[in-house]
């Protein structure tokens, strides 16, 4: 039997739009099952934290569990690439921190490539770095302190985390910018970084706000600026670095990624729910306690960040030769 053409045109597009109504179909009923957010560290850091704030916005929003699943090893490439081989359907989410923007220049080789095998889903909060000192050290400011390490070339220690932390690439780019001279002391994580500054084992330390708030407000460590382009509403009579070295900036910060090829309409549902939250006052609250600050906006706002952030710390990696460790 012939179909009359105008019968003939209706069916066929009908029968054309059929994939894309199925899609967001599915999309408007996702999720129907429990959702993974992979976090790269174990468990009780910032990273951690976030991911149960926001697992618990999601789950009660959009009605079916987002189960934290820690998965610590190798820089966070252990849970990365755990995401990077999920299906890519939404169910399956990564918890990024700066960590793999640091990871595409400070590794060798990967089995990944971040930028291409994650798909941005939406940004959440950034935190500062707080340049630190311990209380000896004759400077009670960032021009102070670059005098005093001038002077001493070679016999100003700088206490990380571990080799290609941010705590470990923001002191290199001070470094570089401020054109001082100093030794790199790399240890097992940010605890023990901080113990020993506290002793006066070492000088200064790039380290993150949260762990080192108290220190600073009881008078056991010097805050001599923030790292982040402004200042920080948890310590707003500090200044920034920036105010004397102009151009420097650096800050942790964390978002929400997927496997690449998640469709279009999950990932917008999840930005959409992502963004809700980061204006819930609690949600807000919290952070502020953290010392971080929400990042709202679209998924290539964040993918715009990771890129940023990639290029820009691959630079100090290769100008100050870090390695893994």
């Amino acid at each position: 039997m012939k179909l009359p053409r105008r019968q003939f045109l209706h069916l066929a597009a009908g029968a054309a739009a059929m994939p894309a109504v199925s899609r967001f179909a599915w999309a408007q009923a996702y999720p129907t099952r429990p959702v993974r957010i992979i976090v790269g560290f174990a468990a009780g850091g910032t990273t951690d934290i976030l991911a149960r704030l926001i697992g618990q916005w999601l789950s009660e929003r959009l009605g079916q569990p987002f189960i934290i699943e820690n998965r610590p090893g190798a820089g966070t490439n252990m849970g990365t690439e755990t995401v990077v081989r999920a299906p890519p359907d939404g169910y399956t989410l990564l918890l990024v921190p700066t960590a793999p923007a640091l990871n595409a220049t400070l590794y060798g080789k990967l089995n990944f490539d971040f930028i291409r095998d994650i798909t941005p889903v939406a940004g959440l909060g950034r935190e500062p770095i707080v340049m630190l000192v311990n209380s000896s050290v004759p400077a009670t400011t960032v021009p102070e302190f670059i005098a005093y390490a001038k002077a001493n070339p070679g016999k100003v220690s700088m206490a990380s985390g571990g080799n290609g932390t941010p705590a470990h690439v923001s002191g290199e780019m001070f470094k570089m910018m401020a054109g001082v001279d100093m030794v790199h002391v790399p240890y097992r994580g940010a605890a023990p970084a901080l113990t020993d500054l506290l002793a006066g084992q070492v000088q200064v330390y790039f380290g993150p706000l949260v762990a080192s708030i108290e220190h600073i407000k009881v008078g056991r460590l010097r805050a001599l600026a923030v790292t982040t382009a402004t200042r920080s509403a948890a310590l707003p009579d500090i200044p920034t670095v920036a105010d004397f070295v102009p151009g420097y900036e650096a800050s942790n910060w964390y978002g929400v990624g997927a496997p690449k090829n998640t469709p279009g309409e999950i990932v917008d549902k999840l930005n959409k729910e992502i963004n809700a939250g980061l204006f819930d006052p609690k949600i807000k609250a919290r952070l502020a306690e953290l010392g971080a600050t929400v990042i709202p906006g679209s998924p290539s706002d964040f993918g715009k960040l990771i890129a940023d952030e990639t290029e820009k710390w691959g630079k100090v990696i290769r100008a100050a030769n870090i390695k893994a460790e």
